[in-house]
């Protein structure tokens, strides 16, 4: 006969037997231990979705003055005045587009524009506040300083021919207006800008003269031809000569070299 301690479970009966109740606690345990570690490798293995930001958003609006470059892409060479040196800052709009048709007018011409910083590292854009209504023509040389009335942007460095490995994203989400701006899970995002006119950049593999990402060009120095869009989010490597302009760097590549990996 069995011995009223038996571990036999007995369906309507309401106490578990407390060998099953040992084992059942145990795999319970096992489970939840395991579903811990899983979810933090999976948050470990996460890409970093960068340091991106809008320095101070609208609230912290700039008003800058510069030559316009349309060249890849529209350009702000920044004139020096006081503490602030001579300096390349790449423009775009508010929402997903670019400000080519605003600064088209004004290549070549001294500017006031008025807008917001988008910030990674030392990736920064000025985002222009609302298009053509805050992209003028400086009134009058007299209200520049003397550096600013004597100023002429320096001319592109070359830093020589490279093949390079990274990523195409679109320069505003990366920069900061999206989180994480690169990889495949922002390509349709990416896409838009793109489309809408923002300028690409080319995130390195590796560094070029300190650097990781570069804006990019074609190979005599326009914008991207339509081939590009193909190419966005993916891991890819591009042939073409690096240039800087002040303080920023110019992928000008070739397409036809691209290989994707």
């Amino acid at each position: 006969m069995a011995s009223s301690d038996d571990d036999f479970f007995i369906g309507y009966s309401r106490k578990v037997p407390p060998r099953l109740m040992a084992f059942l606690a145990a795999v319970a345990g096992s489970l939840l231990a395991t579903a811990a570690v899983v979810a933090f490798a999976l948050g470990a293995g996460t890409a970093d979705p960068g340091n991106g930001r809008f320095i101070g958003g609208a609230a912290n609006l700039q008003t800058l003055t510069g030559i316009v470059e349309l060249e890849p892409y529209p350009i702000l060479r920044v004139m020096p005045n006081g503490d602030q040196e001579a300096r390349a800052l790449p423009l775009t709009g508010q929402g997903k587009w670019g400000v080519m048709n605003a600064a088209g007018p004004l290549d070549g011409q001294i500017v006031d524009i008025e807008g917001f910083f988008l910030r990674r590292g030392d990736l920064d854009m000025l985002v222009v506040r609302g298009g053509v209504n805050n992209m003028k023509l400086t009134p009058t040389a007299a209200t520049l300083s003397v550096d600013q009335q004597n100023f002429t942007p320096a001319a592109a460095e070359s830093l020589g021919y490279w093949r390079l490995e990274g990523e195409i994203c679109d320069g505003k989400c990366y920069a900061g207006a999206m989180r994480p701006g690169n990889g495949l899970a922002h390509l349709a995002c990416a896409d838009l800008c793109l489309l809408g006119g923002v300028p690409p950049v080319f995130v390195t593999t590796g560094e070029i003269d300190g650097m990781n990402f570069m804006w990019l060009a074609n190979a005599d120095g326009g914008p991207l031809p339509d081939a590009f869009y193909d190419l966005v989010a993916l891991r890819v490597s591009l042939e073409g000569e690096v240039e800087r302009r002040d303080d920023i760097l110019v992928f000008k590549v070739d397409l036809s070299s691209a290989e994707v990996f």
